[in-house]
């Protein structure tokens, strides 16, 4: 599946990674598991090379080799339906392959990535447009585009050879996806606003295609209230986005959330966007919590727990790629967003609770934060100073119980509500307690004692339903994940019938 060269001799360290080699359906599946991941198809390959080289950790023998996409071994106890999920939950046909993408270029430092994305695009089948504006061409070339596109690059609202027919119309009538990258803070103002004093705000006034944004800017120009006022209007008119992802800025010394996402990233969300709806959750709207939450103490303490957030956006990627519209509300993690999912960041317990309680209604509810029990009963407006008597004494309140807040609501509960079990000691005993104590339909117990799960890159659940215990191996939280969700959409198709 891999072509490895280095001369005679199988030398996995000096090998050169030959992509081009692999067949599409293999590349296609390796993209988007490297644009999940946050890391180029490259490194993506030897990550996996890596994996199935590595010593087994439960037996002396090396792990048996396994296809990038292919579907765990079957699980003892399990449903015999879990070991082809992971393979039927991978799109089967590139719904790029074909498409009609026009690429809205914005004037900022991350238009050079767009050269990437053009290019990206058009190996996935796609027919590529591009409208420049002004700003953009400052920093990019029209020459540059038009040789990666091979053809003509819009820049000009009123040229001569374009508008004779309306080309602005026809330009927004023609596309299947708008995809603006960057769209800087002065676009999505304009957007917001309904604004088309260019090119590129006429087109966006007038396409009926579903419009995907790529935020790029400083972070202070991200966070102020009139561009989140922008987004948010945006977001209810039905606009997508796919990051802006933390790190350094192009100005010195300047860091923070505001990167445009990687192109690999986009590409991945425009190929979820344009694919087939047939999915097993397509239609469906999915509401996942993930990560840990801080309970501030003071200014500059607080309560928290080990929580990476990686299963939870990989469940969230997973329900996304299983065709469902997905609400990611998120804890403060430092991991990237998952592409083509709607991503709402919080801090404590309350304002997770608030977020889930605004995104529902939904057709499945999967709480997989590690929710703080408890929050300091006053927070210091100052930061509590060490003295020469005894330590502060600290004193606590309980945290709203979101799982139980969403399980025991009487009107508008989603069909299916999931929980997570994390426990040191009595794992069964206390998951299934819980499960009845919330009033959750599932849970998901796994074993934290000696730092397992938290924070790793592999997970060893159990499934507790109303019918009994499914143990599952131990897999990549992807692999959960994909599992997970294959199961949740099969039960939604059981409830569907039994209600017919």
């Amino acid at each position: 599946m891999i072509a490895l060269h280095a001369g005679t001799a199988y030398t996995a360290v000096m090998a050169n990674l030959t992509i081009r080699q692999l067949d599409e359906e293999t590349k296609r599946k390796l993209r988007l598991r490297a644009a999940a991941n946050g890391r180029s198809m490259e490194d993506e390959t030897r990550t996996i090379l890596r994996e199935l080289l590595s010593v087994d950790r439960s037996a002396a023998g090396p792990r048996a080799p396994r296809p990038v996409g292919a579907a765990p071994a079957a699980m003892s106890g399990a449903r015999p339906a879990l070991a082809s999920t992971p393979a039927a939950l991978r799109r089967t046909v590139s719904g790029l392959a074909g498409a009609s993408i026009l690429l809205v270029i914005g004037g900022g430092v991350a238009a050079y990535k767009s050269l990437d994305l053009i290019r990206r695009l058009r190996e996935r089948g796609a027919k590529v447009r591009v409208v420049m504006t002004k700003a953009a061409q400052e920093f990019v070339t029209p020459l540059s585009v038009g040789a990666l596109t091979g053809g003509t690059v819009f820049t000009e609202l009123f040229a001569r050879e374009a508008e004779h027919d309306v080309g602005h119309i026809r330009l927004a009538r023609e596309a299947d996806l708008v995809i603006v990258a960057p769209a800087t803070a002065d676009r999505l103002a304009k957007m917001a606003a309904g604004i088309a004093d260019d090119l590129a705000g006429a087109v966006l006034l007038a396409t009926r295609a579903p419009v995907l944004l790529a935020p790029a800017m400083n972070p202070a120009m991200w966070s102020h209230p009139a561009t989140q006022r922008s987004v948010a209007t945006l977001a209810a008119d039905g606009a997508l986005f796919i990051g802006p992802n933390a790190g350094e800025m192009a100005e010195s010394g300047e860091a923070g959330i505001g990167r445009m996402a990687e192109p690999l990233e986009i590409l991945a969300a425009a190929e979820a966007i344009l694919t087939p709806r047939d999915l097993p959750l397509a239609g469906r709207h999915v509401v996942v919590t993930s990560g840990p939450t801080h309970e501030p103490i003071d200014p500059v303490r607080y309560l928290a727990n080990r929580s990476s957030g990686k299963q939870g956006h990989a469940i969230a990627a997973a329900a996304a790629a299983a065709g469902a519209r997905v609400t990611l509300v998120a804890g403060p993690v430092a991991i990237p967003d998952p592409p083509g999912v709607e991503a709402i960041h919080v801090e404590t317990a309350a304002e997770m609770l608030a977020a889930v309680e605004r995104a529902l209604p939904a057709d499945i509810a999967i709480m997989a934060a590690a929710v703080a029990d408890w929050r300091a009963a006053t927070r210091a407006g100052e930061k509590i100073k060490k003295g020469s008597g005894a330590p502060p004494r600290l004193a606590l309140a309980e945290n709203p119980d979101i799982l139980a807040t969403v399980a025991h609501l009487k009107a508008g509960r989603p069909r299916l509500v999931v929980g997570f079990a994390a426990e040191t000691s009595d794992l069964l005993v206390n998951a299934t307690a819980k499960r009845r104590r919330k009033g959750a339909d599932w849970i998901l117990a796994n074993d934290v004692s000696g730092g397992q799960g938290m924070g790793q890159d592999d997970n060893t659940v159990h499934l507790v339903t109303e019918a009994g215990v499914e143990t599952w191996p131990t897999l990549p939280k992807e692999e959960v994940a994909s599992l997970l969700v294959a199961r949740l959409a099969a039960a939604l198709g059981e409830l569907k019938e039994a209600a017919e």
